[in-house]
């Protein structure tokens, strides 16, 4: 598999850098149970069992909605490809497990319509009136991203590398958002808040910005909530209340790529990919100490896969870039190794265009119906 080769690859060229890439993934989804137990409630432990018995690192949890889960990858040491493997396997498999308890679907998809009923009261984040209109639930993937050296410093926290990394991201988005906005349904979540006049009741971002609160945020010592990162309880009292905290965000100071939506489409593959350029990208410029360019306060997304009278749609976009397949061929030529020597040639190339021909083969199918 292409983008499997392109990975191995890239981790090595910044393993040879002197530097580790870490990577961890954030997916949320639905569930709903058959009409006569559409009560009943999922035993999480039960799932997080079988997953911990897969040598899956990380664990289903309850979300905000509904009948709404979200996986969280656990921090364990694995590598960019062993994540990747397990955000494949979850998105594959996760509707077997869930069936185990009687679940009849499991929904991976960007929007799951009518997911909700409630309307929250104003200026309020968890009290709801008694207006009880839909509420079209939004479900996302998140990519976390962080860098450590050999002496297992976190870049992020230690250096201004995180400018640069936030920085390269927010470069290379528009033109890659059809790795993480695979479907057309994605640029519908995009437009939930507005068109159905949830801004209140739904969070998801729907552009690319920086700073520590936007879709690519920059975690250090505050968090999206400008709370605290990096608290670890050490001692509470008798109401279970902390007494003592310790505070590290050194070691959870990170990049969050917060725009990517659920969908089977999905692939973690080609997402974990375009991670580890962004890294590569940000290596460079923070190892020649290059500045910075200015990047926009907020970029705005397509409004679907095609063309419209907007303009450029996902797949026109990824097709015109060269940002993707041409920093995958640098790091081809660039670096050599008897693993790298036994690669197809122009390595980027092929797997961009591997990505295309889904999309041509998905519209080929469409006319034939």
């Amino acid at each position: 598999m292409l983008a499997k080769q392109t990975i191995e690859l890239l981790q090595r060229y910044i393993y040879s850098l002197g530097y580790k890439p870490v990577i961890h993934f954030e997916l949320e989804g639905c569930y709903t149970f058959p009409f006569q137990n559409k009560d009943k409630v999922l035993d999480f432990s039960a799932v997080n069992s079988i997953l911990s018995s897969l040598n899956i690192e990380g664990e289903l949890v309850p979300e905000y909605w509904t009948n709404q889960w979200e996986y969280v990858s656990k921090f364990h040491g694995q590598s960019p490809l062993k994540e990747a493997s397990n955000l494949d396997f979850v998105i594959k498999s996760l509707p077997a497990i869930l069936a185990l308890q009687g679940v009849e679907q499991t929904l991976i998809k960007p929007v799951v319509w009518s997911g909700d009923r409630g309307k929250l009261a104003v200026n309020c984040e968890n009290i709801f009136t008694a207006d009880s209109r839909d509420v079209h639930i939004p479900n996302a993937i998140q990519i976390n991203v962080s860098v450590v050296n050999q002496k297992d410093e976190n870049l992020v926290a230690s250096t201004r590398f995180g400018d640069y990394l936030q920085s390269s991201f927010m470069n290379s988005s528009l033109a890659c958002c059809l790795l993480y906005l695979p479907e057309e349904e994605a640029f519908e979540r995009l437009a939930l808040k507005t068109r159905y006049g949830l801004a209140q009741e739904l969070c998801s971002p729907v552009n690319i910005s920086g700073g520590h609160q936007g879709s690519i945020a920059l975690y250090k010592e505050k968090g999206k909530h400008n709370q605290a990162m990096g608290i670890k309880t050490l001692l509470v009292d008798q109401n279970n209340k902390a007494l003592i905290n310790e505070y590290n965000w050194q070691d959870t100071a990170r990049i969050e790529h917060r725009l990517g939506a659920s969908s089977t489409s999905y692939s973690a593959y080609n997402n974990v990919v375009f991670a580890l350029l962004n890294i590569i990208e940000a290596l460079h410029l923070y190892k020649e100490q290059n500045s910075l360019g200015k990047t926009a306060d907020e970029i705005y997304l397509p409004s679907s896969l095609n063309d419209t009278k907007l303009g450029y749609g996902a797949i026109t976009l990824f097709k015109e870039s060269k940002w993707f397949s041409h920093l995958i061929n640098t790091v081809q030529n660039k670096f050599t190794d008897k693993i790298s020597a036994e690669l197809p040639e122009s390595l980027g190339d092929k797997l961009k265009q591997s990505i295309l021909d889904c999309y041509q083969l998905k519209n080929e199918i469409y006319l034939e119906q």
